[in-house]
């Protein structure tokens, strides 16, 4: 059926409107590889060297600027460097960082490939083989590369979901270097290696995600007593990964990711 033109000028404009405010947030689940193919910015596959000869694959997008861009760390959830991963990779590009997003599953897979080997439960059983120390080596090569680009400034952070949320705080008690970590439903380090975190720590957690949760407050504590900056946010009815599933907890989980995505902006803005 043909619509008067004014018709179609009101829906082209609503479109406009819809896109400026969701392309301002990473892409959910289920936009992401959309999200990557329409991206301007430039993202490629990279290997960088970590000490003792280990390589790792990585994303790298580069963000449209003309002075040196600080450097954000994405570490992924147990699901490996998938194509939501690295949309959010392109999102922090997208606000002014060099971003870079390691395959934590680099020479782990069958045949010795990384996340694009196996489906997303082969990743999982892969991600729980990993050794600790092989990941925190793995990410101070990350930082190394990415700091070393000649567009880049010195400031980096790192910045983890579920799994890599974890061992972004976890990665804070080992660098006195970094600049900032930023923490989305990742279980808190052991209350002992909190005293060697030096950076400023900024936690975003489901309210509907008690696993997790649980351990915030022995952190708090802690990091409290220690006279060491750890920011908090629950958000009300979210769940757990409610970045990745925007759609889900009936509208909890898209109304965490609006509030949660400046937050985390504006503290690297200020940080780094």
């Amino acid at each position: 059926m043909n619509r008067p033109i004014w018709v179609v000028s009101i829906l082209m404009l609503c479109a406009a409107v819809s896109w400026a405010q969701t392309s301002d947030l990473p892409a959910g689940e289920s936009n992401s590889r959309q999200r990557l193919n329409d991206s301007p910015r430039h993202g490629e596959w990279v290997t960088y060297p970590v000490e003792g000869g280990d390589r790792v694959e990585a994303w790298l997008v580069y963000p449209q600027r003309d002075d040196p861009a600080p450097v954000v760390v994405v570490i992924h959830e147990n699901r490996g460097l998938n194509d939501w991963a690295r949309a959010v990779t392109d999102q922090f590009a997208a606000e002014g960082f060099i971003a870079i997003a390691p395959d934590f599953l680099s020479g782990k897979a069958p045949g010795g490939g990384g996340t694009r080997a196996v489906d997303p439960d082969g990743a999982r059983d892969l991600i729980r083989t990993l050794d600790q120390e092989e990941i925190f080596d793995r990410l101070r090569g990350a930082v190394r590369f990415a700091t070393s680009l000649p567009s880049a400034a010195e400031q980096y952070a790192v910045v983890g979901y579920c799994w890599g949320g974890a061992n972004s705080f976890a990665y804070a008690t080992r660098d006195p270097n970094l600049d900032a970590a930023v923490v989305f439903y990742g279980t808190s380090p052991a209350t002992e290696a909190l005293r060697n975190i030096q950076a400023p720590v900024l936690g975003l957690y489901g309210g509907a995600d008690n696993r997790v949760n649980a351990t915030i407050p022995e952190a708090e504590a802690e990091m409290k007593r220690l006279g060491k900056r750890y920011e908090i946010e629950i958000f009300e009815g979210a769940g757990h990964a409610f970045l990745r599933g925007q759609d889900g907890q009936n509208g909890a989980n898209m109304a965490a990711t609006r509030k949660s995505w400046p937050r985390v902006i504006s503290f690297l803005r200020n940080e780094l």
